[in-house]
């Protein structure tokens, strides 16, 4: 068996690990790598092997960093098939198009700067119409469920409590080679345990070789607390001031944990009746798909659903969810106090750009920062206190308040990780730490030989080639 590591490697995005054994070459995640412009382009217009080589993909869940190319692998050749959860397979097809016209109006953006220097025109890395042609080759499967994906190997999807459809890959692989049977566990996300909505990451009893994210190897989180309490007293002060209260947040996963939060606020009647808009045709589309997935919510989601009699956590008769762009607009003057919840969940692109331009200039609003911010982000210089901010080219002063709800993240922390691999009774003989930037991931190194003494922990670099002889 082989391993290479062709992305998140010791960085955050990009996820790609390839596996070949037994003549048979296994494609764990196809991520976009998320960068400075020129870099990205440069890595995801070239794919790092053949894509007409590869006899199988596994995705471990939908967001863009380890699905996002999936598009680009179909385009450039790839026939086979991809194997993923049920929900996975739902979000992507709202996800992958989405990114498909975002790839087409960057495309078309540069073109219109390459036409004035009189310079050819450049290609989207791909279309929305190519998105669309990947969700062809997508199988979908249940959590639980061993499935023989290639002569003598076996895959498994657990959950891994980080996002809907969210799973942990175990291949299960009688190695010719080697002469052995193998179990590879490769993480994925994993996510932290009492999350709103989800169910707790899915404890494993054994692996030989762990492929294990590290994201925030090196942190604690804030404790998961009181979030609907601190939500409350928010929405408390904007309703006393008469103001908006502008929540960015990314479309899956974030916005439908807040909704949920303000939905569990409002049935017990400790908030008031304000206006809440949900105000993003992504985050719409997403929301359904949670709706379809009920299977997947937590004891808590339905122990919520028996007590108030509610079929529906994602609706109540003050949530308004806006698609139409003239929607979208009308918020733009409407007086508080209200609510309205928008992508991006880092303030780069979207309606939520048009929300802040709108608001943050005015003391008795407020804007809700409900994740990590990425350096040089708007959502970052907020955070920061930085005035004034830069939006659609115009300097804008900042004067509404900026809140940070961290609790939410779906990211397990060092300590989390750290527990997950010692539930494992037979731990693995070799741990390769991705998706996290290297001092994640050696802080994480360091944790997990000194305290769980496990025997071989590697931070593999890029494009890196292990070989289990």
């Amino acid at each position: 068996m082989k391993i290479t590591f062709h992305g998140a490697a010791r960085t955050v995005t990009g996820s790609q690990h390839l596996v070949e054994v037994n003549g048979y070459r296994i494609l764990l995640d196809c991520g976009l790598y998320q960068g400075r412009r020129k870099e990205a382009v440069e890595r995801n217009s070239n794919l790092p092997f053949d894509p007409n080589s590869i006899d199988a993909v596994v995705l471990s869940h939908a967001h863009i960093d380890h699905s996002g190319n999936i598009p680009g692998l179909v385009k450039n050749g790839y026939r086979g098939p991809i194997y993923t959860t049920h929900a996975t397979r739902d979000l992507a097809a709202a996800m992958l198009p989405d990114s498909g016209h975002i790839h087409e109006r960057d495309a078309e953006y540069v073109n219109k700067k390459r036409a004035r220097r009189d310079e050819p025109p450049i290609e989207p890395l791909y279309t929305q119409d190519d998105a669309y042609g990947s969700l062809q080759y997508f199988e979908s499967m249940n959590y639980d469920r061993s499935k023989q994906i290639l002569e003598g190997v076996d895959l498994t999807l657990y959950d891994a409590g980080h996002m809907l459809g969210s799973a942990i890959v175990v291949l299960d692989v009688e190695d010719r080679d080697a002469v052995r049977d193998i179990r590879l566990v490769f993480s994925g996300d994993l996510g932290r345990e009492g999350l709103p909505i989800l169910r707790d990451p899915t404890k494993l009893g054994y692996a030989d070789i762990l492929i294990l994210e590290s994201t925030y190897g090196n942190r604690v989180h804030e404790p998961m607390g009181d979030s609907a309490g601190r939500l409350k007293s928010i929405i408390d002060r904007i309703v006393r001031d008469k103001g908006a209260l502008v929540v960015p947040a990314f479309a899956v996963g974030r916005t439908q944990q807040i909704v949920y939060l303000l939905q569990k606020l409002h049935s017990a009647q400790e908030i008031p009746e304000i206006p809440i808009f949900v105000d993003s045709p992504l985050a719409i589309d997403a929301t359904s798909v949670f709706r379809l997935h009920p299977e997947a919510y937590d004891e808590d989601v339905r122990d919520y659903m028996m007590a108030y009699n509610d079929d529906d956590i994602f609706g109540f008769n003050k949530l308004r969810y806006t698609r139409r762009v003239e929607e979208s607009k009308e918020l733009n003057t409407m007086e508080g106090p209200f609510v309205v919840i928008s992508a991006s969940g880092m303030c780069e692109a979207g309606r939520i750009l048009h929300h802040l331009r709108n608001r943050i200039d005015s003391a008795e609003n407020v804007v809700l920062i409900t994740g990590w911010q990425a350096p040089h982000t708007l959502g970052r210089r907020l955070i920061d206190g930085v005035s004034p901010v830069r939006i659609f080219g115009e300097d804008h002063a900042l004067r509404a308040g900026v809140e940070k709800l961290n609790s939410l993240s779906g990211h397990a922390d060092s300590n989390d990780l750290v527990n997950w691999v010692s539930a494992m009774e037979k731990r693995p003989r070799k741990t390769f730490l991705v998706h996290g930037e290297y001092d994640a991931a050696e802080a994480l190194r360091q944790r997990l030989e000194s305290e769980l003494e496990l025997a071989s922990v590697v931070v593999p670099e890029m494009h890196e080639q292990i070989e289990f002889l």
